[in-house]
């Protein structure tokens, strides 16, 4: 048989396959495949299989002791790789499910199956091949998440614009949760000159997180681009601080606003709440609870 013949009978085969993983989104093993193609020839079976593998059209799963190969998500579909073998393509697929937040090494080796030693050694491959890498995580310093190489990780990750190396830089949130007060005091103080009367005065007393990113933004302050949700997570600690308070508008935005605190604020660096990993566990009230201030101490140490 011609080349070309070999090729379009390793498409048919192919077109075979898919129709046959269309009918069991499940995914189809070895013993469905002999089932349904009896007449092709396992070394053809093999070929159409990896072809559809490389071509993102297929991804291959283990299920106990068996190999499993499903139909992918096209909103998925990823150039796979071609230079690895069936075991690193299961734990290829099972990281790039994990996104750009990873997954942990514990979740790989559940879904996987594989025992550690043999994990740890595709997972070394992977790496030396640059396909995927490990992340350290700025909630659990301890512990590394894997995604694919070319991903930049999540903020709830990298912990975003306040963390350098998982390092949590606390001198670099205090001095923009400073300027951030001087801005909102600035605004509140020429608001006073206004002779309109004390609505007005109120209304002018207010300051959109577009006005504070562009103060913040001339300043130059930052070496790092800050976006308006970097900037309005520290205008929550202002408020969490008692020197600010927040207004919520009618189209669901916040304005901010400077206010007089004659009683000193526990201050940023000890209560940390717009930056706080685990700011959902705070009461409804906006208290912090003992248990959760023990772990921010420990935390920002």
């Amino acid at each position: 048989m011609s080349a070309t013949g070999l090729a379009d009978e390793i498409a048919t085969i192919g077109f075979q396959i898919i129709a046959l993983a269309n009918e069991k989104l499940g995914g189809i093993n070895n013993d469905d495949l002999l089932s349904a193609l009896p007449d092709v020839k396992p070394e053809q079976r093999v070929q159409a299989l990896n072809k559809l593998l490389q071509e993102g059209v297929l991804e291959i799963l283990k299920k106990g002791q068996s190999l499993i190969y499903r139909l992918k998500d096209p909103a998925k579909k990823s150039i796979a790789p071609k230079d690895i073998d069936n075991e690193e393509k299961i734990i290829y697929n099972i990281i790039e499910e994990g996104g750009n937040k990873g997954i942990w090494i514990r979740d790989i080796r559940v879904k996987s199956n594989l025992i550690m030693t043999q994990l740890n050694k595709v997972l070394k491959q992977l790496e030396n091949k640059k396909l995927i890498k490990a992340v350290k995580s700025v909630n659990a310093s301890k512990k590394k998440v894997y995604m694919l190489y070319n991903l930049e990780p999540d903020s709830s990750i990298t912990g975003g614009a306040w963390y350098q190396d998982q390092d949590f830089e606390a001198e670099f949130v205090d001095v923009l949760n400073q300027q951030c007060l001087r801005f909102l005091r600035m605004k509140r103080e020429t608001a006073k000159e206004c002779r309109d009367g004390p609505l007005a005065v109120q209304k002018l007393s207010y300051c959109s997180v577009a006005d504070v990113h562009k103060f913040i933004s001339d300043l130059g302050i930052s070496k790092i681009s800050l976006d308006e949700d970097d900037l309005e997570t520290i205008l929550k600690t202002v408020v969490y601080d008692g020197k600010a308070e927040s207004l919520l508008t009618g189209e669901g935005k916040f304005l901010y606003k400077a206010i007089e605190n004659p009683l000193p604020s526990p201050g940023l660096v000890q209560m940390p709440c717009g930056i706080c990993p685990v700011i959902k566990n705070c009461s409804d009230c906006g208290a912090i609870t003992p248990k959760l201030c023990s772990y921010i101490s420990e935390w920002l140490d």
